[in-house]
């Protein structure tokens, strides 16, 4: 007898093949058996009664890093359909990291990421130093889902340089230690190695992160040493002054894959994108791998002018970074700041988070209630009624509140038709969810619902078994993850059962469950009718069964070795 079959489910494997009504056996975690009326006997028996049955959605782009650490269950990923979680993206990692640096490890993250300090002094277990001690760690630990780990830049950097990390470039000796950390981890069973060059990724006080300092050599070194024993990805979130030929001579150099992020829609520039695509496609007809990481959902932010995540990666914004309190309040007020703002945002740009779109900024919540009247309207409204530039109106509401207005501002991704033609193009990556990061501006953990729902059923931008190859297969072979990512004989037994005609993710909501009670942003799953890891069952349709197993891995082997 085996532990597990579905009957006459609507199997969705996974390759891209026609779904077809079936059977799927489970026994010891991996799948035993497929096909029609299968003739097994199993100690629990799900009639799926025409459910589709699909791989577990694989979240490529996670950072779960701090918060596994405290929180075994990855909550809300395992809920919304996610088997496997890629963390370490953008390297903005905790391992490796000296006692000395913990601190500054923290407040990074709580500035570039939107997490909560109190929340990160609380949680985190550190109970690890170097990376190979960090996997360790989660091992022994165990997660709910399957996890995989790059090795991050920025956490390198800081490692050997301390303070300086975020200050200039690395020595030649310097840059020789960091290839060390590098190989280690890589035998220690990192994915690859991420890093980022984006302007908008700030640390504490305003300061580059410091993978942001890393000159062009310092980024091939390190890229080569990921790539020495025949595996690892690449995984980068791109400034514009970072170009594609220099990516693409990365890949050439060592043979690897390069995963480039973030791309996505911006309808101020709206070919940008396109551009990047085109010279990923024109990279892959050489021979070079290259992808981009394109999302499936629009890029909307809640925030507070206390922490104005959207707008810091202008370089107008300066002058407020790092600053808070009264001293912040008065750069906010200042004239000249506010037309140094002005002025940038009516420059053309290939990308940046805001555009001035103030149609697309909203008031969410006020604090004081002489200034409710303008909750739920748009800043462009507000000014036009008011006769004023929409930067001042937005400024004055937030000054006037203590800085504890929240906006809410749909960022990029607002154009369907161009978000579906990235969806489909040949060598982008469904991705981005950032699940585990700004959990407090936004959620899009549930992405794969929502490409399954929105876009699969609602629009027909892609057939049912294309979104599902997009969310499962597709990053398997990219990421090398093994026996992962299809519904075949001998495949780990990581599946999810949904309702077609009702999938999808439900609307955003706070929580105040963080360590210190810290608020996050939370979703919860539509037509999700159960979740299995390993062939254990970790979510049903109301979300997370109690006492969720531990039934993850923590994934160190992969394949593509050459």
């Amino acid at each position: 007898m085996i532990d597990l079959v579905f009957r006459d489910a609507l199997v969705v494997d996974g390759t891209g093949a026609a779904p077809v009504r079936g059977d799927v056996a489970v026994d010891a975690g991996r799948i035993v058996g497929v096909g029609p009326h299968l003739g097994v006997e199993a100690a629990r028996t799900i009639d799926a009664g025409g459910l589709a049955l699909m791989p577990g959605i694989i979240d490529s782009h996670t950072h779960f890093d701090a918060q596994i650490t405290w929180d075994p269950t990855l909550s809300p990923s395992p809920a919304l359909g996610v088997t496997t979680a890629v963390i370490g993206n953008c390297g903005f990692t905790i391992a490796p990291c000296r006692p000395a640096d913990r601190e500054i490890t923290m407040r990074n993250l709580t500035q570039v990421e939107g997490m909560s300090i109190d929340a990160l002094r609380a949680g985190i277990d550190w109970g690890f130093e170097t990376f190979g001690e960090y996997m360790a760690q989660l091992r022994a630990r165990g997660s709910v889902a399957n996890v995989a780990a790059y090795v991050g830049h920025s956490s390198v950097r800081t490692y050997v340089m301390g303070d300086d990390a975020a200050r200039r470039e690395a020595s030649a000796a310097e840059i020789a230690r960091m290839q060390a950390i590098v190989r280690d981890a890589m035998n220690h069973g990192a994915v690859g190695f991420a890093s980022s060059t984006s302007p908008a990724h700030n640390g504490e006080g305003g300061l580059p992160m410091p993978s942001r300092l890393a000159s062009d050599a310092e980024m091939a070194a390190l890229v080569g040493a990921m790539g020495e024993g025949g595996g690892g990805v690449y995984m980068l979130t791109k400034g514009a002054h970072t170009k594609m030929a220099f990516l693409e001579s990365l890949a050439a150099a060592t043979g690897r894959p390069v995963m480039v992020a973030a791309l996505l829609h911006n309808s101020v520039a709206p070919r940008a994108v396109f551009d990047d695509l085109d010279a990923i496609a024109a990279a892959n007809a050489r021979g070079h791998r290259l992808l981009g990481q394109v999302s499936c959902c629009a890029l909307t932010m809640d925030f507070t002018l206390a922490s104005p995540y959207p707008v810091e990666g202008l370089a107008s914004w300066k002058p407020a970074l790092g600053k808070s309190g009264a001293a912040l309040k008065a750069v906010l007020a200042d004239r000249t700041f506010r037309d140094g703002v002005r002025a940038e945002l009516k420059t053309a740009t290939t990308f940046r988070l805001f555009n001035g779109e103030w149609d697309k900024v909203h008031v969410v919540e006020t604090a004081r209630p002489a200034l409710a009247r303008h909750e739920q309207l748009s800043i462009a409204a507000i000014a036009a009624a008011e006769g004023r530039d929409p930067l001042d109106a937005m400024l004055d509401i937030a000054l006037a509140d203590d800085l504890k207005t929240v906006f809410t501002a749909q960022l990029l991704n607002s154009e369907e038709d161009a978000v579906g033609r990235m969806l489909n193009h040949p060598h982008s990556i469904v991705s981005l969810s950032d699940a585990g990061a700004h959990l407090t501006f936004f959620n899009d953990a549930g992405f794969g619902l929502h490409l399954l729902g929105h876009w699969s059923r609602d629009r027909g931008a892609m057939s049912l078994a294309e979104a599902v190859r997009r969310l499962t297969s597709h990053p398997a072979r990219v990421l090398g993850l093994i026996d992962r990512g299809t519904i075949a004989a001998g495949q780990a037994a990581d599946l999810l059962l949904f309702d077609p005609k009702t999938v999808g993710r439900g609307p955003k909501r706070r929580v105040h469950d963080l360590p210190a009670g810290a608020a996050r942003l939370t979703t919860d799953s539509l037509g999700v009718e159960g979740v299995w890891v390993n062939g254990v069952q970790v979510a049903d349709a109301k979300g997370l069964v109690a006492d969720a197993p531990r039934a993850g891995r923590i994934l160190t082997e992969f394949a593509d070795k050459t």
